[in-house]
C-alpha cells in the first residue's frame, strides 16, 4: 500500500509539474496537452475539475501511505509484544526451574537408606501392599496409587536453555 501511495503521489506531481511548464495552458481559453502521444485539449472548466482530480489522486495516495505506515507500526508493535510474552514465559519457567532444582537439593534423597536402628521390616502380602512399593497400604499416608516408573536420566543433561539462549550440541546440527 505504501508503494501505490508514492506512486499515485509522482503522478499527481508529475501531472501539476507539466501544466506548470505550459504557459499556455493557462492563458488561452482551451489548452492542449499530449500525453503518451495523445492529444487533448480542454477547456477552462475541464481543465478545472483536471486539477481536482489531480489534487483527489494526491490524496488517495498520501491517504494509502499513511494507512500502510499505519498497518506496518500494529504489525512490528505485534511482533514486539509476542517477543516480550515469550521472553518473559521463559524468565518465568527459568525461575520456576531454580526453584524446583533448589527445592530437589534440599530434600533428603528418598532413596537413600534408612538407619541402622530401624527394625527389618516383615514381608508384606499380596493383597495388603497393591502399589507394590513394599509397605503396607494400611500404613501409607495416602491411598494406592499406580506405581510410574519413570527411566532415569544419563549424567549429562541435554537441558541447555539459559536466559533464552540455545547453545548448540553435537547431535542438532
Amino acid at each position: 500500500m505504501i508503494v501505490l501511495g508514492l506512486l499515485l503521489i509522482v503522478l499527481a506531481g508529475a501531472a501539476v509539474i507539466a501544466v506548470s511548464w505550459d504557459e499556455a495552458a493557462t492563458s488561452t481559453a482551451t489548452a492542449s496537452f499530449t500525453v503518451f502521444d495523445r492529444t487533448f485539449q480542454l477547456s477552462q472548466l475541464e481543465f478545472f475539475f483536471a486539477g481536482v482530480v489531480t489534487g483527489a489522486v494526491l490524496l488517495l495516495g498520501i491517504a494509502l501511505m499513511l494507512a500502510g505506515m499505519r498497518h506496518a507500526a500494529a504489525r512490528r508493535r505485534r511482533l514486539r509484544d509476542s517477543r516480550l510474552e515469550a521472553r518473559d514465559r521463559v524468565a518465568r519457567l527459568e525461575e520456576e526451574k531454580r526453584e524446583l532444582e533448589r527445592k530437589l537439593q534440599e530434600s533428603p534423597d528418598p532413596t537413600a537408606t534408612t538407619p541402622a536402628t530401624a527394625p527389618a521390616a516383615a514381608p508384606v502380602s499380596r493383597d495388603r501392599d497393591r502399589d507394590r512399593d513394599g509397605v503396607d497400604d494400611r500404613d501409607e499416608p495416602t491411598a494406592p496409587h499406580p506405581r510410574v516408573d519413570v527411566p532415569r536420566q544419563s549424567g549429562q543433561s541435554n537441558d541447555q536453555l539459559v536466559a533464552g539462549r540455545h547453545q548448540r550440541t553435537s547431535h542438532h546440527r
